[in-house]
């Protein structure tokens, strides 16, 4: 199962496990330090396991059978990463990295002056929004729009669309207002 087929609640147990799961996670982040949460997953995991092994032993002892380790299976899994995919994920963060420090040093030193307008202003907004919310809301706000917009969109897709194409027709015709009015401002043909 990939991750759009848990966005899109393909599998509504699968989605709402994960979906219910993750909420939890960040609504205790948001009580308890990272510290604790991990410490008290991990407790919580080994209670799980440990429960299960002494299970398993005190009913073979009991039957009398020899089924070995209950977590056999898992144990004998290779979970090590290798050469490769390493290489890879480290090709694809030096990417994004790298692109991400050419946009900024496009931005921040005016390359076009419409496009770093257009971030100061976005700076200047996430200034109002940080001080409405912390980076826990945002991201628990994030979550749950991850997992009801795609399924929102799909439902009404038609009606989004011809609204979104109206706001678009009314910011592009408002921007090239303004850029005919900035000296300097003006696209160049791409």
């Amino acid at each position: 199962m990939c991750a759009i087929d848990l966005l899109y609640w393909r599998n509504v147990k699968q989605s709402g496990a994960v979906f219910g799961s993750v909420l939890l996670l960040l609504f205790s982040l948001t009580q308890f330090s990272v510290v604790s949460v991990g410490a008290y997953l991990a407790l919580a995991a080994l209670s799980a396991t440990i429960s299960f092994r002494i299970y398993k032993s005190v009913l073979q002892a009991v039957q009398k059978t020899d089924e070995g380790h209950p977590f056999k299976a898992y144990l004998e899994v290779e979970i090590a990463l290798s050469q490769d995919q390493i290489g890879k994920y480290a090709d694809k963060i030096l990417l994004y990295s790298n692109t991400c420090m050419k946009e900024l040093r496009r931005l921040f030193l005016v390359q076009d002056l419409v496009d770093s307008l257009k971030f100061a202003v976005l700076m200047w907004l996430l200034t109002y929004v940080g001080a409405l919310f912390n980076g826990l809301t945002l991201l628990i706000l994030a979550v749950v729009s991850m997992f009801t917009m795609p399924v929102v969109y799909e439902k009404h897709q038609a009606q989004i669309d011809q609204y979104v194409g109206l706001i678009r027709t009314q910011v592009n015709s408002v921007v090239g207002k303004i850029q005919a009015k900035i000296p300097g401002a003006k696209r160049k043909e791409e």
